[in-house]
């Protein structure tokens, strides 16, 4: 007996609860592939998206979220997706050939320059790949003496310190006071600073899966701060930042492991460490944890380039404008970034 046929269709308002359903089963999916980031990235960034499923039977077997990037500095890009480290279609096999190639056939019709997705692990072996970039993930357990003692000791020895220092964890509202801590951060990076609507987007979207975790002194002084998403069994931390003194207090330290005692008591299985550049910073923390880096397979179809494109900190012919950016009041920091940072993704 023949098997219905496949249709391709937008993601509208009617169709979001049978979404976010597929995403929850499909162990493919992950929660960047939620309906809510069609609003964010649409209405917070005003980008152009393309929500793309397919149907089979009036059944979601399969999809394809995309959101198209215009930037004169960073040029004309149709992504999957942009602001978030895993992309890419999800779903049945037939499914997933039928909506990339719709994808293709709409980035031929944008005219955009290339097309990319954010893979966990590689799909299209032939076509360019970003190698810059890894992810970490491991399983925590339900006990928290067994998540200390899983962490090797030279940095189980900062999270003791930080308990020593009387560093308190409290979970937040807001994001009033997360915000200074992220955005004096980045631009100690030299890079610009999402807007603050974004995270408060954030918390309303997502609910009690969207939670920020501050972490002050024993004056109250907040010290470090980090958003992290749930999705199923995972805790995924996902945008942070530290005041200058939070490293002789060792408050990093100590707000992951907060996070990590606090995730395992909701019942998450699995710490989603989140994506580093290789040979950075953070990369070396993570490994630092125990963590093993996994690199993230970044596929691009090329259309008017020749190469990867390159729009990245890590890329030399940006290093004057981060040393010039490192430079600005952050007043004036947080009121330029988020008119650069919406092209970047």
């Amino acid at each position: 007996m023949d098997r219905p046929p496949l249709r391709v269709k937008r993601l509208d308002d009617a169709d979001r609860r049978r979404w976010d359903a597929f995403v929850y089963a499909c162990p493919e999916a992950t929660f960047f592939h939620l309906a809510a980031w069609q609003d964010i990235v649409r209405e917070v960034f005003r980008h152009r998206t393309h929500f793309l499923f397919a149907e089979r039977a009036g059944e979601i077997v399969a999809i394809l979220p995309l959101a198209e990037v215009r930037s004169r500095l960073f040029g004309h890009a149709l992504a999957s997706l942009p602001f978030c480290a895993y992309g890419g279609a999800a779903g049945a096999a037939d499914a997933v050939a039928m909506l990339e190639a719709e994808a293709d056939e709409l980035a031929r019709r944008l005219d955009v320059q290339h097309l990319e997705y954010r893979n966990l692990h590689a799909r299209h072996v032939d076509w360019p790949r970003q190698d810059l970039y890894v992810t970490f993930r491991k399983e925590i357990a339900a006990e928290d003496e067994a998540n200390l003692l899983a962490i090797p000791r030279k940095q189980r020895a900062m999270v003791r310190k930080g308990m020593r220092n009387g560093l308190v964890a409290g979970i937040d509202d807001d994001v009033e006071r997360f915000f200074p801590l992220y955005a004096g951060n980045v631009l100690r990076h030299g890079t610009p600073a999402l807007p603050k609507a974004f995270f408060a987007r954030l918390l309303r979207e997502f609910g009690p899966n969207c939670e920020v975790l501050t972490i002050t002194d024993q004056a109250g002084r907040p010290m470090s701060g980090v958003l992290s998403f749930y999705f199923r069994n995972e805790v995924l931390p996902y945008y942070a930042g530290d005041a200058p003194a939070a490293r002789d207090l060792a408050a990093n330290d100590f707000k992951y492991w907060e996070l990590m005692r606090r995730a395992a008591g909701r019942g998450a299985t699995l710490f989603d460490f989140g994506r580093s550049k290789l040979g950075t910073g953070p990369y070396s923390f993570k490994k630092n944890w125990g963590f093993e880096p996994q690199p993230l397979a970044y596929e691009y179809r090329l259309y008017k380039r020749d190469a990867v494109p390159q729009n990245n900190p890590m890329n030399p012919k940006y290093r004057t404008l981060i040393a010039l950016w490192r430079r600005l009041p952050l007043r004036v920091a947080n009121a330029l970034g988020p008119h650069i940072v919406r092209n970047l993704g």
